[in-house]
């Protein structure tokens, strides 16, 4: 498990370039026998600090990358400046870079994620998931959070999910499975009207073959997520092992350990039986629109 503090484009984002690098390298060292600790020793680094690059979890020096190659046996000239190329790639800064001032750096790393995965499986119990928020509806939920931010701040916080949303417009979108608890399109978010063009712009969600949105009712008593909202990233790559993330008031878990990843697939898989099935989505989503939101 790894906890991202609060201090602190392209469909593959430097993310998950470093990911795949770390991948790479880690396969190399094992290959040649060699341990994290003189690994460490060649680069003039902790063990530690291997492991975080194997991870993906920090950035690259390209000088760093080259030294370990030599150490790992890589001589082949193509085959190394293939991995070089990866590492200058990786340092590279994602699209969201010029939203930095009103981003945390624990939210980047998600958003990298969230880039350059196959598939997105999310259950939400308060809010509409961010990928599927009208900008109306944004506005709202950004102001609960950000109530004193000026007009400015607050449109470059309404900007920065609306160009999240691009990735699911981009020739090959990830699959978007979201479970959405009843709750979340009752309470009324930004009044009536927003609601009303909210769960309108559901419907039409509903309509792309990328996305599949189930809805829990109220009727359905406890289930499976009590515990809170989640969301699941499962990447094209088999090198990148899926990643569950959990978004906090100032901080962010992202677990990839067997174990949590078994038990919240599990949930997921208990939530999506215990909802009303995709096809009825459309008409449930109407009912209620009609029914608390009428126009």
């Amino acid at each position: 498990m790894m906890t991202v503090p609060a201090e602190g484009g392209p469909a593959t984002g430097p993310t998950v370039l470093r990911m795949l690098l770390g991948a790479q390298l880690r396969r190399l060292r094992e290959a040649s026998g060699v341990t994290r600790e003189s690994a460490g020793w060649e680069i003039r680094a902790s063990e530690s600090k291997i492991s975080r690059m194997e991870l993906g979890r920090v950035g690259f020096k390209e000088r760093d990358v080259a030294d370990l190659l030599t150490l790992y046996g890589v001589v082949d000239p193509d085959e190394r400046e293939a991995m070089l190329k990866l590492a200058r790639d990786a340092n590279n800064p994602g699209w969201w870079h010029r939203y930095g001032d009103v981003l945390p750096s624990w939210f980047q790393s998600y958003l990298g994620l969230e880039a350059a995965a196959a598939l997105i499986r999310s259950y939400e119990v308060q809010f509409v998931p961010g990928l599927l928020q009208t900008p109306e509806y944004a506005r709202a939920v950004v102001l609960l959070g950000h109530a004193r931010a000026g007009t400015e701040e607050i449109d470059r916080r309404v900007g920065l999910r609306m160009r999240r949303q691009e990735l699911l417009s981009r020739p090959e979108p990830p699959q978007l499975w979201a479970v959405l608890d009843e709750a979340a399109l009752r309470r009324p978010i930004g009044g009536p009207e927003v609601m009303r063009g909210q769960l309108t712009a559901l419907i039409e969600a509903t309509r792309s073959p990328h996305v599949r949105l189930q809805i829990i009712p109220f009727d359905a008593g406890g289930h499976a997520a009590a515990g809170g909202a989640f969301t699941i990233l499962r990447f094209g790559d088999q090198d990148l092992p899926d990643i569950v993330y959990i978004e906090q008031l100032t901080s962010a878990l992202y677990l990839d350990k067997r174990d949590d990843l078994d038990y919240y697939a599990a949930a997921m898989e208990r939530l999506c039986v215990e909802a009303e099935p995709p096809e009825r989505t459309p008409d449930l989503l109407a009912r209620l629109r009609d029914e608390l939101y009428p126009g």
